[in-house]
């Protein structure tokens, strides 16, 4: 049985409106939009987890971060979990990843049959039977990892040699070298193109540190629109990870780290576009290919005042997605709430490959009909509905165009009508209008395990075999 080549395209951090074909008139990112212009377009796709290894990890698996118990940054997935690309090497794919993955546990490849320009690290926390006297005896105070988000905006700077070009030159070059070796090997004449690939490049930028080469800073500097004088939102998290203009940063740092991302979401594209045409040069039809497009999660940028992720806001928590397959599929925009949960599930019916059976469920919905135009069934049995979850204890669920937060339980919760408040400003939570909707989602959340009367016996979100 021939099932089709995939490549998957992943960014780290990229707003989805950063990008030509959502409207953005300064941003160049040409292969993308030929990609969108081409393909399937999600406008409403969201990460399972503002922030990196949850959210990577949560795709991976098909569940969200709580079914999978990968709720905070650190945390991995057991040794042997079921992720997509295991399961599509169970059925003779060869899966390739290039970059980024960041796996902090034991098993560093989580179902991947090769890894190059890897990131591989296991994190001490990790480390099976280890010795806990010899490390509390290092007595080494903790060690401070990044800078302030107000020092990442300050020291945005442009630059062709900082460690995110590097690793995704790397990861680039590898991913081209292995595309080559795999489907021609013109050393030692081993191509075995005759299996089906599954071929992951995995990028690190946008990123921070805001870096980007000196063209693209130039470029950028005096097109961009920063966000300044922003209304920061009445809420103790969301308020959180501020860099005030004038304050903590000045406006012309803030313009330049704004055009560093900019530069930065570029690069991805440039890559992007690597990877498509040494494939192509090799004698791949891309056509013939499923090509995603995705990353693990937006960057605030300072919009509501705040920088970076972890909040449900738009900027932080919608990811652009993009999934291209023109031997059956015709270019399309869907409106509809989906998760990158949901790509198990869809890369499973892609490549005619059955679901596993999973302890506690999948939380994955196959994307296919809503690729074909059929919309039924995500309205009436899913609801429209998106989830997102940090930390374990932040939650957003998302039906229509409502979106709903909940937090600690001293927090308040939060609603927004995207219908006519698309910027994020008011919050509806103690309107009459919306207490029917403020109820279900109440009990949505339970069932999600979550708030004061959360399920104690929660498995999955229950949404069944897709």
């Amino acid at each position: 049985m021939t099932r089709p080549n995939i490549l998957f395209l992943m960014s780290d951090e990229h707003r989805a409106d950063v990008t030509g074909y959502e409207g953005n008139r300064v941003i160049r990112t040409p292969f993308l939009n030929e990609l969108a212009a081409t393909g399937v377009v999600f406008r409403n796709a969201y990460a399972p987890s503002p922030i990196c290894i949850p959210g990577r990890q949560a795709m991976m698996a098909g569940q969200l971060p709580r079914t999978c118990g990968c709720e905070r940054f650190g945390e991995d997935l057991a040794p042997g979990y079921m992720t997509f690309a295991r399961r599509f090497s169970q059925f003779a794919y060869a899966t390739l990843c290039a970059g980024k993955l960041h796996h902090t546990g034991v098993d560093q490849m989580q179902g991947w049959t090769e890894r190059v320009a890897a990131d591989a690290r296991v994190d001490a926390r990790h480390i099976e039977g280890r010795d806990e006297a010899s490390f509390a005896a290092l007595e080494a105070p903790p060690r401070g990892w990044k800078w302030s988000d107000a020092e990442e905006v300050q020291k945005a700077r442009h630059d062709t040699a900082s460690q995110n070009q590097t690793r995704d030159r790397f990861a680039l070059e590898a991913a081209q070298e292995a595309a080559r070796k795999y489907f021609v090997d013109m050393t030692l004449d081993r191509a075995t193109p005759d299996r089906s690939l599954l071929l992951k490049l995995s990028l690190i930028q946008p990123h921070y540190p805001y870096v980007t080469e000196p063209e693209r800073m130039l470029y950028y500097f005096n097109r961009v629109t920063p966000y300044l004088d922003e209304p920061v939102f009445d809420h103790p998290f969301l308020s959180t990870r501020q860099v005030r203009p004038g304050v903590d940063a000045t406006e012309r740092e803030i313009r330049r780290a704004t055009a560093a991302y900019y530069g930065m979401v570029e690069s991805v594209d440039a890559h992007c576009a690597g990877i498509a045409r040494t494939l192509e040069q090799i004698g791949q039809n891309l056509d013939d290919w499923i090509i995603v497009y995705v990353s693990d999660h937006g960057e605030m940028l300072g919009e509501h005042g705040v920088w970076e992720k972890q909040k449900f806001f738009e900027g932080s928590a919608r990811v652009p997605l993009i999934i291209r397959w023109p031997a059956r599929f015709e270019p399309r925009v869907v409106e509809e709430n989906v998760n990158l949960c949901d790509l198990f599930a869809t890369l499973c019916e892609l490549a005619d490959i059955p679901l596993p059976e999973t302890e506690r469920g999948l939380d994955s919905r196959s994307l296919v009909p809503l690729m074909s135009g059929d919309t039924r069934k995500w309205h009436e049995r899913y609801h429209n509905e998106t989830v997102s979850q940090f930390r374990g204890t932040n939650l957003m669920i998302k039906r229509g165009d409502l979106k709903y937060h909940s937090y600690d339980p001293d927090l308040p919760e939060v609603l927004f009508d995207l219908a006519t408040d698309p910027a994020e400003r008011r919050n509806c939570i103690d309107d009459p209008a919306y207490a029917g909707a403020v109820e279900t989602f109440r009990r949505r959340r339970a069932e999600l395990g979550f708030g004061p009367q959360a399920d104690p016996d929660y498995r999955n979100a229950g949404y069944g075999a897709s």
